[in-house]
């Protein structure tokens, strides 16, 4: 399937990471944010990340010299009507969503697939009261999008087989391992498996089990140490086996959080309007030094998991199935 012209609609950081991401597999561009001050910061986070690739080897010479006559900044979304594609990377609000759509539907050919880049909002939400809502499915992209193999496609109640083959096509393209969500759910697999996680972490930290370090590194040491190369199955299998895990949860399982309202201190730190790394407080406190040299940390090791991965399960084998 050939893809010529991705429309991105939203250049926050995700957007501009994903605009990266086509622009490095040699396609063309058509963005639109309404933001000021979008179009700068996306191209100077879309000229960082394809040096970065082209330094690993992961992007031709030729990619990084000419990715500017490839890549055009819409006025309006009106410069969408070329595209044989488009991704909604805009703020995860359903009524910004929807206005947007409307926009869009009167513009672009009725063929055009539309991904909607949602990590929780469900696209059969989406796709309700469009003009053609087959067309429209579920794109979950991780940060940094350049980089990362991670990529979820959810099929909406409305969506069709043939935008849904599009996207796996251009997910591929893309050096994607793309995750098919067959059912539409709130927080689609990784998030779901995340927020348990996370509900739990609180719990223990509120219960006085641990404090915040202690959870985290038994964590990192734990799980971080095989979560990227297996999921959750694969490692029952690999560790004793599904009889001798079941009889495990019958002790653990009664014991773990059941809570269906926001935990307790994530509460408290959304009352005071706690962001983490980007103000320096949140679970931990952060000098601006801090929280540069965590989103640095953070930044190489996704590559060096990415290597790791790339290695033990190349894309397009059957080494992650043997």
């Amino acid at each position: 399937m050939e893809f010529e012209c991705v429309g991105v609609a939203g250049l926050g950081l995700l957007g501009r990471g994903i605009a990266a991401c086509l622009l490095a597999h040699g396609l063309r561009v058509v963005a639109f944010d309404l933001a000021s001050d979008a179009a700068a910061e996306a191209r100077s986070y879309i000229a960082a990340a394809l040096e970065e690739l082209r330094s690993r080897g992961l992007c031709e010479v030729s990619i990084v010299e000419d990715w500017q006559t490839r890549y055009s900044e819409a006025q309006s979304l009106e410069a969408f009507a070329a595209c044989d594609f488009v991704i909604e990377s805009i703020i995860e609000a359903a009524e910004a969503k929807a206005a947007l759509f409307d926009q869009l539907e009167s513009i672009i050919a009725p063929d055009v697939t539309v991904a909607s880049n949602t990590s929780a909002l469900p696209i059969s939400l989406l796709q309700s009261g469009r003009r053609h809502p087959e067309r429209f499915v579920g794109m979950h992209w991780a940060e940094p999008a350049h980089a990362t193999r991670f990529l979820e496609l959810i099929r909406g109640e409305q969506t069709a087989g043939a935008p849904m083959q599009t996207a796996i096509a251009l997910a591929e393209k893309l050096g994607k391992e793309p995750c098919v969500v067959e059912r539409d759910i709130p927080g689609f697999i990784a998030n779901r498996l995340g927020y348990a996680m996370y509900r739990e972490a609180c719990h223990l930290l509120a219960t006085g089990v641990a404090d915040a370090e202690t959870i985290d590194t038994s964590f990192r040491n734990s799980v971080g140490l095989w979560a990227s190369i297996c999921g959750p199955f694969r490692w029952i299998d690999l560790t004793g086996g599904p009889a001798l895990y079941a009889r495990a949860m019958q002790g653990v399982l009664p014991t773990l959080s059941r809570d269906t309202e926001i935990p307790e201190p994530l509460v408290t730190m959304m009352n005071n309007g706690l962001t983490g790394v980007r103000d320096g407080e949140g679970f931990y406190a952060y000098t601006p030094e801090q929280a540069a040299h965590w989103e640095e940390i953070y930044r190489r090791h996704v590559w060096r998991v990415r290597e790791a991965v790339d290695e033990s399960f190349p894309l397009n084998s059957e080494a992650s199935s043997e």
